[in-house]
Formats: C-alpha cells, sequence, structure tokens
C-alpha cells in the first residue's frame, strides 16, 4: 500500500550509509551502496510487476500475465506513466476475452497518457476492431487511421491494411 513511500525511506537510508562509509573511507563499499540505492530509486520509477506482466506477454502466457497485473491492488498510486501501462496491459490480456472491458481500460490509459506511439496505435487498433465488431465503421476507420498516423515504424501496416479490407465488407 505505501510500496513508494517505503522505497523512498529505504533509498535516503542507503544515501545515508553511503555518506558514511565515503566518510570513513571506504570509497568502494561507497559506490557499492550508491549504485544499490540507484537500483532501488529506478524501481520507484519502473514498477518491477508492470516489467513482469511485459515479459509475459512478449511470451504469449496471459494466464501469467493476468496473475501479475492482478498483484496490482491500488494501480492509481503507481506513476501516472506506469498506470497508463498498468491499464494497457490490462487492455492487452482481456482483448482475447473481454472486448468492452478490454476497450475501457484502453481508453483509460490513451487518456492517462502512454508514452510510446507504438503502443498507442496498438491500442487505437484494438479500439478498431472493437468498434468494427459491432458495426460502428465511422469509429473504427478513424481509430484505425489515427493508429495508421502513430505507427511510424510501419509494424502494424498489415494488421491496418487486413482489418480496412474487413471494413470494406461491413
Amino acid at each position: 500500500m505505501y510500496n513508494k513511500e517505503i522505497k523512498i525511506i529505504l533509498a535516503l537510508t542507503i544515501f545515508l550509509a553511503s555518506i558514511y562509509l565515503f566518510t570513513e573511507g571506504e570509497i568502494g563499499y561507497g559506490i557499492v551502496v550508491l549504485l544499490l540505492m540507484g537500483l532501488i530509486i529506478l524501481s520507484i520509477f519502473k514498477d518491477e510487476r508492470i516489467l513482469k506482466a511485459f515479459y509475459h506477454l512478449r511470451k504469449n502466457d496471459m494466464q501469467k500475465a493476468e496473475a501479475t497485473l492482478s498483484k496490482i491492488k491500488h494501480p492509481e498510486k503507481l506513476i501516472k506513466s506506469q498506470e497508463a501501462y498498468f491499464y494497457y496491459l490490462n487492455g492487452l490480456v482481456l482483448s482475447q476475452t473481454q472486448m468492452n472491458k478490454a476497450e475501457k481500460f484502453f481508453k483509460r490509459a490513451l487518456t492517462l497518457g502512454l508514452r510510446n506511439d507504438t503502443d498507442k496505435a496498438i491500442a487505437k487498433l484494438n479500439m478498431a476492431g472493437l468498434a468494427m465488431s459491432r458495426r460502428k465503421k465511422r469509429e473504427a476507420t478513424t481509430l484505425l487511421n489515427e493508429a495508421k498516423k502513430l505507427d511510424k515504424h510501419n509494424m502494424l501496416e498489415d494488421q491496418v491494411k487486413m482489418m480496412k479490407q474487413q471494413l470494406k465488407r461491413i
């Protein structure tokens, strides 16, 4: 519940310990302790459970990714960008089974602000797929066009083309 505050207190304590080691002449140990403090500070800005969920998604293990994300009880206490990725990952996990919930998660992630344009494009592409399944052609085309604009590296080009062909059938 107070995970971030505990990490900050621990980092400050370790920083004070490194100052003590430097004043005692133990420069090597002081540097090692400073590196440890750096890892703790990094874990404040990069939540380890979200990183673990990304890993499970890359391995295409949706159950483990969902279990990892379910361990985060209070996503509103995360940093804003990490909270956005929490909702984005939940949307990706639920896009296979519960599209209505997935759409809510994608919308929440987009409003909070995903950092990567490719992630924004994937979210909009999934939302376009849901709009197509609901027979909302106009909404689906606008979302597809936005996804195409956001995809600067043309990683989603094939999916966009396939979805545009499916839109012609509607």
